[in-house]
């Protein structure tokens, strides 16, 4: 498997940049970022060409770094504090956009229950249900690499996947049955933390199909580098299939 340095649907070694963004708010997030990163660049540019002429100065003539406008000077002192508010502002702005699109839940499609626990996470689709009332959930542990085939990712493999179509909006409800874990997915935009009797909640749309990885965010204990989160989105003929395959299997239970 050829590695990309920048750009992945998954996380891989020596990545420079983000996963290759599922939903509009990851690709509002990397627009974010770069849009700061800029900011950035012209600030640090900026810091140091003025350091390395007042050093350059000063080497030349000590008296220069003592001139009465360069150390008492009320028009440089205006600069110095105007210009970072203007740039704070302008950063300030796209980034309440960006909390508000994060923060929105909007009626979702189909929500899920998610439970972590230690070292695996538990699925509820609350949507649904079999007719002797048995709701449709199910756990997800991550495979041994004794298990693994080949094309599969070390680490991330669960052996059952959240299935959800595209373009409909999915609200998750986070929980934790024992310590403080997190429910993240880089691609799809999504963290949220899973604190023991609370329910928090996000929600996202995802925009193509493929399967998305995430991990716990959050230290949980000696196996929390094992607890992988493996998001499938498919069409909407394939999800009800799968959500079919489901109900069968709680009817058989």
């Amino acid at each position: 498997m050829t590695a990309n340095l920048w750009n992945y649907d998954f996380p891989v070694q020596k990545q420079l940049g983000f996963q290759d963004p599922s939903s509009a708010v990851m690709e509002e997030i990397i627009n974010f970022h770069n849009y700061t990163m800029i900011y950035l660049t012209f600030i640090v540019i900026g810091v140091l060409w003025v350091l390395v002429e007042l050093l350059r100065q000063f080497t030349k003539s000590k008296a220069f770094i003592s001139h009465k406008y360069m150390i008492h000077g009320t028009m440089i002192e205006l600069i110095w504090t105007i210009t970072p508010a203007i740039i704070l502002v302008g950063i300030a702005f796209p980034s309440f956009k960006l909390l508000y699109l994060m923060d929105e839940v909007i009626d979702a499609g189909i929500t899920i229950k998610v439970i972590g626990h230690q070292w695996y996470w538990s699925y509820e689709y609350s949507d649904y249900a079999t007719q002797d009332g048995s709701s449709v959930e199910f756990d997800s542990y991550m495979v041994g690499e004794d298990d693994l085939e080949l094309g599969d990712l070390r680490l991330l493999e669960v052996d059952n996947k959240v299935v959800v179509p595209k373009n409909t909006h999915v609200r998750m409800i986070v929980t934790s049955a024992d310590v403080i874990h997190s429910w993240a997915v880089p691609s799809l935009g999504v963290k949220v933390d899973a604190i023991p009797g609370r329910l928090n909640q996000t929600s996202f749309l995802a925009n193509r199909e493929g399967v998305y990885y995430g991990q716990c965010s959050e230290i949980c204990g000696v196996n929390h580098a094992f607890m992988p989160i493996a998001v499938e989105v498919s069409d909407l003929t394939k999800y009800c299939t799968y959500i079919d395959e489901l109900l069968s299997d709680a009817r058989e239970e």
